[in-house]
């Protein structure tokens, strides 16, 4: 009898999704180690553009070439489509983006590949997954969602779907989008009006933000709030700068999650910064907090995935 791994055992793991791609690079290495095993051929990957899918890629298959990532980075003729007729495949484990795919390759074609591939012994790794099973007829070994969480399922045969996965996580991104812009309206207000020095620590909190200093600053944390929520009602364009930017109302703001942010801070719902500095023994630090949702807004989407892996 082989010895029972702790991906045999897996339902569902969810995690925060970090803030910037160096966070994101590490949670991916950290994943492959705790539930990728070396038999896994199928991986699916889901959720909405500007989410770290392609982050979270790079970090659980270092060295793996994407064919269209956040860079701008398009591989044509798609590698898995090479030599397809004589069913020759040259590498160990192929990328494909399904929802980039399908603007240059038919659907079916596209799965008849990915099964010669698995039938060959071949891994590939599909994001946008939710597009292309149904064709597949088959589940992923391992499926990811990545939006407000990044979740790792290992379906069964009853579930659950990559469709279901992927309606959670897009629907918990539109709240990390909201914690990030709101973060970054605050930081702002925090270096510009208040003296406090960049960098600064982040942590995660759902529905929100952490923003982590070695001392307690100067600022009372509800003058911040209008102030922040000043900026908000002005209705500000947020747009991607370049990989370590973010324009707010045009002014360009260093960031390390540019493509992940609500185009306009309209778009925040519900901001608000706990009154008091909460301090952390363990690190000797000062922490903000700040909110944006609904506490219960997304809870139960997280909680009818679990139920649906348990069946």
């Amino acid at each position: 009898m082989r010895s029972i791994m702790l991906s045999d055992l897996l339902m569902y793991s969810s995690y925060f999704a970090p803030r910037g791609r160096m966070r994101m690079y590490v949670l991916g290495q950290q994943l492959g180690e705790r539930y990728l095993s070396p038999m896994d051929r199928l991986i699916g990957i889901v959720g909405d553009s500007g989410a770290g899918k392609s982050s979270l890629i790079k970090g659980l298959f270092p060295g793996l070439e994407l064919t269209n990532d956040d860079d701008g980075v398009n591989i044509r003729p798609l590698p898995l489509l090479k030599n397809i007729d004589r069913e020759f495949f040259s590498c160990h484990t192929y990328h494909m983006d399904a929802r980039f795919e399908l603007a240059f390759t038919q659907l079916h074609v596209l799965a008849d590949a990915v099964n010669k591939a698995l039938a060959h012994g071949k891994r590939v790794v599909i994001e946008h997954f939710d597009l292309l099973a149904p064709s597949l007829g088959t589940n992923a070994d391992v499926l990811i969602g990545v939006g407000g969480e990044v979740v790792v399922v290992r379906p069964t045969v009853f579930g659950p779907a990559p469709q279901d996965l992927a309606a959670i996580v897009r629907k918990t991104l539109r709240y990390r989008k909201m914690a990030h812009t709101a973060e970054d309206l605050t930081s702002r207000i925090l270096v510009q009006e208040y003296g406090a020095i960049l960098p600064f620590s982040h942590r995660d909190v759902h529905h929100g933000f952490v923003l982590e200093y070695g001392s307690k600053l100067e600022a009372d944390l509800k003058t911040v709030e209008e102030k922040v929520k000043k900026l908000i009602d002005e209705g500000l364009s947020v747009c991607y700068g370049d990989e370590s930017h973010i324009l707010i109302d045009g002014e360009s703001w260093k960031c390390s999650g540019p493509r992940t942010h609500v185009s306009n801070t309209e778009d925040i719902e519900n901001f608000h910064l706990l009154p008091e500095y909460k301090y952390d023994p363990k690190t000797n630090t000062y922490l903000i907090i700040g909110l944006v949702g609904s506490s219960r807004d997304d809870l139960d989407g997280i909680a009818a995935l679990g139920h649906a892996a348990s069946l």
